[in-house]
């Protein structure tokens, strides 16, 4: 199971409200969403080995570069990303947590988690990855048995998208869904698409021309279907078309480190740091409910109970 960290927070972030506070005032709703997902996860499914991915980069020199425009939209004024102080604040305690836990935290220099994300799921086979992001569709493979469990409907009530699903809703094959995106553009990560070109379209032209290389060479071929308004719009877009599909993809080669633990956690990696953390964030049931997931027990007693303090 790859879980898109950044996803799952956010979500907890804006769907668990802020009034959830440590005993200092600092908002902990993320942290201890975080911790509730994690536990319903590993509760539910039971993953035999377990990846929290992370955003090393979240706007990446090399997307930048190829369209300018690569989320600019969420470039805050001191130039990181435009997120809630109340979440920043809480991110360095979510991967704190998931380290103690003994949850694998993997982040890479200059690489967003869905690139972390691509290589992890392009390496191996039954594979999980639950997400939020759409982006991620193009990962799905039955024949190596890699699904999304996506998250939109909230983590209680996921949506396994696998090859059929990406059919059913997009009248595309899950391997079309990077062109599919290309062609249709992004508005939430400052892509353009092609001018008219929307779901319906996008789908229907890689239908008929299977990829993005067929589609762009039916602009220019005279004896194919499309409209004069079709081929002039893919034609102009021909430099927006030549820079985008490496935007869109997600990498499968980022350099990941030699050796790094990914089999789901039977004990803390440090008990130590994880009754401190839950000591000074109150990070309560939540935190519990993550270790009977993971362990089967919970390890960290409660602050309320003498006994086990004792």
């Amino acid at each position: 199971m790859l879980l898109d960290t950044a996803s799952l927070y956010f979500r907890a972030y804006f769907g668990i409200p802020d009034t959830i506070r440590a005993p200092d005032g600092t908002p902990v709703n993320a942290v201890r969403g975080m911790l509730d997902f994690l536990g319903y996860l590993v509760g539910k499914h039971e993953p035999a080995r377990l990846v929290a991915c992370l955003d090393a980069d979240w706007r990446p020199a090399f997307r930048v570069d190829a369209v300018p425009s690569y989320k600019a939209h969420r470039v805050a004024v001191h130039g990181g990303e435009d997120a809630p102080a109340d979440l920043e604040v809480q991110v360095p305690i979510i991967v704190a947590a998931l380290t103690a836990l003994g949850v694998t935290s993997l982040g890479v220099a200059g690489f967003e988690a869905d690139d972390v994300i691509g290589t992890l799921a392009t390496r191996d086979r039954d594979v999980d990855i639950v997400t939020g992001d759409r982006d991620l569709f193009q990962l799905v493979d039955d024949e190596r048995s890699v699904r999304v469990f996506y998250t939109a409907r909230g983590v209680g009530n996921i949506q396994v998208m696998d090859d059929a699903s990406i059919v059913e809703k997009y009248g595309i094959h899950g391997h079309q869904y990077a062109d599919f995106a290309t062609l249709r553009g992004d508005p939430s990560d400052g892509l353009p698409g092609v001018p008219g070109v929307g779901d319906k379209t996008a789908a229907s032209l890689l239908n008929a021309y299977g990829d993005l290389a067929g589609v762009r060479a039916a602009a220019t071929d005279q004896r194919t279907s499309l409209t004069k308004t079709q081929r002039r719009k893919l034609i102009e877009s021909g430099d927006y078309l030549d820079v985008a599909p490496a935007v869109v993809a997600v990498r499968a080669d980022v350099p990941l480190p030699r050796s790094f633990a990914d089999r789901t956690p039977s004990a803390p990696q440090d008990r130590q740091a994880l009754a401190d953390l839950d000591e000074r964030w109150d990070l309560g049931s939540s935190l519990r409910r993550a270790e009977v997931a993971l362990y089967g027990a919970a390890v960290t007693p409660r602050r309320d109970d003498p006994e086990a303090a004792s």
